[in-house]
């Protein structure tokens, strides 16, 4: 059974272990980063299925970072926890709230969807070439 891989990025340590234990806990294999520069390696060096930024990285460094997602080609979701009610990061797949429970449900909503796209696009893929 394939599991998903998450990148999860904070400033916060406390934060990103605790986030690290629940979404490990709730069965996904998690690498973390403390910086946009940790993330940019660990991204580039790996195959995520999801890339989770939090709420304690600057704005700005949200932004770089789920653009570079973008730029690189990569059909991986970004998804930012939101730091107050309201917030939305224009670059992001999703803006989630904070909340255990809600982190967990919204992620994988956002992994299912991924998946449907991917199986709609290798099916369509497929039919073009028979």
């Amino acid at each position: 059974m394939h599991r998903n891989l998450i990148l999860a990025v904070g400033n916060d340590s406390h934060l990103l272990d605790t986030r690290q234990l629940l979404l490990e806990a709730a069965g996904y294999l998690v690498v973390t980063a403390s910086s946009a520069r940790e993330a940019v390696d660990r991204f580039l060096a790996g195959n995520f299925d999801l890339v989770l930024l939090c709420h304690s990285i600057s704005d700005k460094d949200r932004d770089r970072l789920a653009c570079l997602v973008r730029a690189s080609g990569s059909l991986t979701p970004v998804v930012t926890v939101a730091g107050c009610i309201g917030q939305h990061d224009g670059f992001a797949t999703a803006t989630i709230g904070s909340e255990p429970l809600q982190l967990l449900t919204e992620i994988r909503n956002v992994l299912n969807k991924q998946q449907q796209t991917r199986t709609t696009q290798s099916a369509s893929g497929k039919r073009k070439h028979a």
